[in-house]
């Protein structure tokens, strides 16, 4: 262990859990590397990274390069004499840094490899409606998440889990999982794969742009039902509620299915006992169970009925979306 010194490359909160568990095995961390600081939210305030607010409550050095390639960086780097990179959540890497450490670099992915390349693996393999996933750890080369696999570990994914909710169980495992690839690089007991071969399509998980947020309520409630858990809670389903003199754009967060064959035509809702809202999909009925109307916060369907003119609710899909 005293011979391992890591330089840790991440982001967003999903990347402190690992970083955490590598600093409260007894890792030496030497550096971390993240995003520059930018203006995010209405007030637009400079905000730094998950990452780097963690780094510097516990007085470790932070690298914020704009590019990955800069001289001035790679000098920097080099300085922090790491002999192992890890990195979780951050953009690719050229191979003048991933190749630098002797021990090498590797990443942790958000999926079981080599299904879900990609910038949004929790979000696609929920939408997809998978019943397993998992996380992968992998030495990184010159491809998108190619490279030899090092270990994966599994999750039974829930038929109403969101992909928020399995971020969050993602991201515990994941860091348990980065501490034993660590273990075991630093006792010489690492015996990296190809990844394996596979008789069906792979799936990817491009990111999500927001048209293809938009819940296309012609399909089968199962599907509209993964989409809604697969986008929840960000960046949320998008459809519009269309009404007696209302119109406006939502978000569904949060969704069931109920089982009951639809006798109208997809979109159109209706409201059952204790104002519960019913929505048709291309075969069956959906209930809505959280929604989010544009500029507010999240609310329970109850209470977002309360006041609302509820005849003729009929919630469509923007013709981009089509």
């Amino acid at each position: 262990m005293n011979d391992i010194r890591i330089v840790f490359m991440g982001t967003p909160e999903f990347a402190v859990a690992s970083l955490q568990q590598i600093i409260e095995s007894g890792y030496r961390v030497s550096g971390v590397v993240t995003v520059p600081d930018k203006p995010a939210g209405r007030g637009l305030k400079i905000r730094q990274s998950a990452v780097k607010q963690y780094a510097l409550e516990h007085g470790i050095t932070v690298l914020q390069p704009e590019k990955l390639n800069d001289p001035l960086f790679l000098a920097e780097l080099k300085e922090l004499e790491a002999n192992l990179f890890v990195v979780v959540a951050f953009r690719k890497l050229p191979e003048m840094v991933w190749s630098m450490p002797a021990l090498g670099c590797f990443n942790l992915h958000a999926s079981l490899l080599p299904q879900y390349r990609g910038a949004a693996p929790i979000n696609h393999a929920v939408i997809n409606g998978e019943t397993v996933t998992g996380v992968t750890t992998f030495f990184i080369n010159e491809g998108i998440d190619t490279g030899k696999i090092i270990l994966r570990s599994e999750l039974t994914v829930g038929p109403d889990e969101t992909a928020g909710e399995l971020h969050d169980r993602l991201k515990e495992t994941g860091a348990e999982l980065v501490v034993k690839t660590i273990e075991n690089i630093a006792a010489n007991k690492c015996f990296p794969i190809d990844q394996p071969l596979i008789g069906e399509p792979l799936r990817t998980a491009p990111r999500i742009f927001r048209e293809q947020c938009f819940i296309s309520w012609n399909k089968t409630a199962h599907e509209v039902h993964n989409h809604i858990r697969g986008l929840s809670p960000y960046p949320g389903a998008i459809t519009f509620l269309t009404g007696e003199n209302t119109s406006r754009e939502v978000k569904v967060l949060r969704s069931a299915l109920t089982g009951e064959i639809t006798g109208t035509d997809p979109g159109h809702a209706k409201i059952v006992s204790d104002n519960r809202l019913f929505v048709g999909c291309g075969d069956q009925y959906i209930e809505i169970i959280t929604i989010q109307p544009a500029g507010k916060k999240a609310m329970q369907a109850g209470e977002f009925l309360r006041g609302l003119r509820t005849s003729g609710i009929i919630f469509k899909t923007p013709p981009e979306a089509v």
